[in-house]
């Protein structure tokens, strides 16, 4: 899914194309797409973009009239700006925003189609929208360490809830926790002082890293690309791969929609945490430490060897 980074690449892309220009059509192919009938899409054709947003995760333009679309990518949708009057792609094509220079394509990869539309008037509904969560790069210290321990979850959990911290995901909650070296199932309530800090610390860092290096990348051009899984994450997505700090095999928490990707030695204190899937498969043969994880291997080494 499209993060905090991703969004400010595709709103810094989207400024010079749209920002001024009217917005001539919008086709809509995708069946489930658009979630409001009230005011209705045809309200937004011919109207200008005075605006571009960041709701969360959710794309906004804010358009003349008080009116704004707002779109959430979800875990597979995508844009894509290309010349005027293209078609609009089959199978993955959920919709066309036609602009006089250039045409924005929404598509989805996915056969589960979640990404979505809204039209709302007014900031009254447009706030409706958005879940609450706090903008790491901007709030109060004591105000994020308040939000974190509102209720008793796991880090990994409370960095992901949208309700709790605004633009961060599956893929950027790993790199703020590794780079943090705390267990993505430290309890929030178990925390301390120090512990938040460093927590608040990392979640700037982070995504301040990657919000520059994407602006770079993508320069004048539109993103392209885009994907939870990048080169350069420390942890995410990189499962077995060797940990850039300290070079202990990552490991992960599968679950059916997503996976946590951690650093045994520099984030569990060489603990390795039970993937309910595979951990009540194996039982006592599940390594619980990095030391049982190494004899594994080189068992597995010595009876291929044979």
């Amino acid at each position: 899914m499209p993060e905090l980074p991703d969004i400010l690449a595709y709103l810094d892309a989207l400024a010079p194309r749209t920002l001024g220009r009217a917005l001539e059509k919008v086709q809509v192919i995708g069946p489930f797409l658009l979630r409001t009938v009230d005011p209705p899409l045809s309200a937004a054709e011919g109207r200008r973009v005075e605006g571009l947003r960041r709701l969360g995760k959710r794309i906004v333009f804010a358009l003349e009239d008080g009116l704004f679309l707002v779109l959430h990518l979800m875990i597979a949708g995508r844009l894509h700006w290309r010349e005027a009057g293209v078609k609009v792609p089959g199978k993955i094509g959920l919709a066309a925003f036609r602009f006089a220079e250039g045409t924005l394509l929404l598509t989805e990869a996915s056969s589960k189609k979640r990404a979505s539309l809204h039209v709302v008037r007014g900031e009254t509904a447009l706030a409706a929208l958005d879940p609450g969560g706090l903008e790491v790069l901007a709030c109060d210290p004591a105000a994020f360490a308040a939000a974190l321990r509102r209720e008793n979850h796991t880090l990994k959990r409370v960095l992901t809830d949208p309700r709790v911290l605004s633009g961060i995901g599956n893929a950027y909650s790993d790199e703020i926790l590794h780079r943090a070296r705390l267990s993505p199932v430290l309890q929030t309530r178990r925390m301390t002082a120090a512990q938040a800090e460093t927590l608040l610390a990392a979640c700037r860092e982070t995504l301040a890293e990657w919000i520059d290096r994407l602006r770079r990348e993508t320069g004048s051009g539109f993103p392209a690309g885009v994907t939870a899984f990048r080169e350069g994450m420390a942890v995410h997505g990189r499962y077995r791969k060797p940990c850039p700090v300290c070079g202990a095999p990552v490991q992960r928490i599968a679950t059916a929609d997503h996976e946590t990707n951690y650093c045994p030695r520099c984030q569990t204190g060489g603990k390795i945490l039970a993937d309910r899937s595979l951990s009540r498969l194996l039982k006592d043969d599940w390594p619980k430490t990095l030391e049982e994880l190494d004899l594994a291997v080189e068992e597995r080494r010595v009876r291929r060897g044979r």
